[in-house]
């Protein structure tokens, strides 16, 4: 079984559009799509629209529960831009998806741990920064989660662990935004360093999971504009650079 893992688009349909291209041509059996879909200054009622007639397997993010909240005026800048644009079916569509999903009895997708959609699973932030978890805390977040594979987001960067018991945790990084910054649970940064939008392949190999992860080009600059015609300089320059 081949499945391509898409997640944390934020918005960007024009790295979303490119990734669909590229994906087409692995000829995966399913596409899944693990959250954190609509929410930034970009398009996020184009996105939704994009997505919804595909019918993927999709989960809810951290951003799809913010974004639903009933209290605008606590929102972030990318909930609040999201929660003014998208229509209310938009809203029903996300307001509809599970915070996770048992895709097979070997398959279980998450947006961050299979017990919250804010944690890392394999990164740690401390007040030094990020670091990437030892292997005691992703066997931790991994709880009872009993899948052979489970597959997360929530980071943006692409990363696999195997577990001893040889579990694989598969992060695909993000399609739409390659840099951000965050105050929790300390101020950190996520670089990956370069603007591209980022998938993953997961295959099952003779009963083993294996990963392929995808760097794809789109025109990141059309959407670092679209981010300053709407007053966000820091995501341009997340997305013309993979920094912040």
């Amino acid at each position: 079984m081949r499945i391509a893992v898409l997640s944390d688009i934020h918005g960007n349909i024009a790295a979303l559009d490119a990734v669909l291209d590229h994906v087409a041509g692995q000829s995966p059996e399913l596409v899944v799509n693990l959250g954190d879909i609509c929410s930034g200054p970009l398009w996020p009622a184009e996105t939704a629209d994009r997505l919804m007639p595909l019918d993927l397997p999709t989960i809810r993010g951290n951003h799809e529960r913010q974004v639903l909240e009933p209290d605008m005026g606590g929102m972030g800048l990318s909930d609040r831009h999201a929660r003014h644009v998208l229509r209310a079916d938009d809203l029903d569509w996300l307001a509809g998806l599970p915070a996770t999903m048992r895709l097979t009895d070997d398959v279980l997708l998450v947006h961050g741990t299979p017990g919250s959609d804010l944690l890392y699973f394999m990164e740690t932030v401390t007040a030094q920064g990020v670091r990437a978890a030892s292997a005691d805390e992703v066997a931790l977040r991994a709880a009872n989660a009993d899948a052979a594979l489970i597959l997360c987001g929530h980071t943006h960067v692409a990363r696999s662990f195997r577990l001893d018991d040889g579990r694989l945790i598969v992060n695909p990084g993000s399609v739409g935004l390659p840099a951000f910054e965050d105050s929790q649970p300390f101020p950190h940064a996520i670089e990956n360093g370069s603007p591209h939008a980022r998938y993953a392949i997961v295959s099952d190999e003779s009963g083993r999971w294996e990963a392929v992860f995808h760097h794809v080009d789109y025109d990141w600059d059309r959407a670092a504009r679209k981010a300053e015609v709407n007053g966000r300089p820091d995501w341009a320059r997340a997305l013309r650079t993979g920094l912040v």
